[in-house]
């Protein structure tokens, strides 16, 4: 199952862009053998529309555009579920069973995510209530999909 995480700007060079490469090499390489193959970030040019709602649906346009047919969408949403890693990582091998071909993780801009595309999602999933910035949650959710595959490996690096 490919993993993809589809979000909107783009790291500039610097301590975040390593951090997101070396955690997304770091899954790759520890759910290659479980099947999940392929991580790949897609970056997402921010819209220049000086309108809100006209910039959330350009982003979200584009969002949707590199989303591969009947993936499994995964929208980041401060609204959404908070979901342990365990829990995270039992979704992915649900998925992964059901020998669905992609799973996207969805991540908007500043202004978020038009409501058409939080609707195709599966699943809404949050880092807890606080606001992040993109540049972090980024981060945080190549970090999950990397102790996702520990986990499922029965590596030791996911400690309860």
């Amino acid at each position: 199952m490919r993993v993809l995480v589809a979000a909107v700007g783009r790291l500039k060079q610097g301590p975040e862009r390593e951090l997101a490469a070396w955690y997304c090499k770091r899954a790759q390489a520890t759910g290659r053998p479980l099947g999940l193959r392929d991580f790949e970030v897609i970056e997402i040019r921010e819209s220049r529309a000086h309108d809100v709602e006209r910039r959330r649906v350009e982003e979200s346009i584009a969002l949707a555009n590199v989303i591969p047919p009947d993936a499994v969408v995964v929208v980041l949403d401060q609204r959404g579920e908070n979901l342990d890693s365990p829990a995270l990582a039992a979704l992915l091998q649900q998925w992964r069973a059901q020998d669905r071909a992609a799973v996207c993780f969805v991540i908007g801009g500043a202004d978020g995510i038009a409501p058409n595309l939080i609707d195709r999602a599966k699943l809404r999933l949050a880092f807890g209530a606080a606001t992040w910035p993109h540049q972090i949650v980024r981060v945080m959710l190549l970090e999950q999909l990397y102790r996702s595959g520990t986990i499922l490996a029965g590596h030791p690096y996911h400690r309860a």
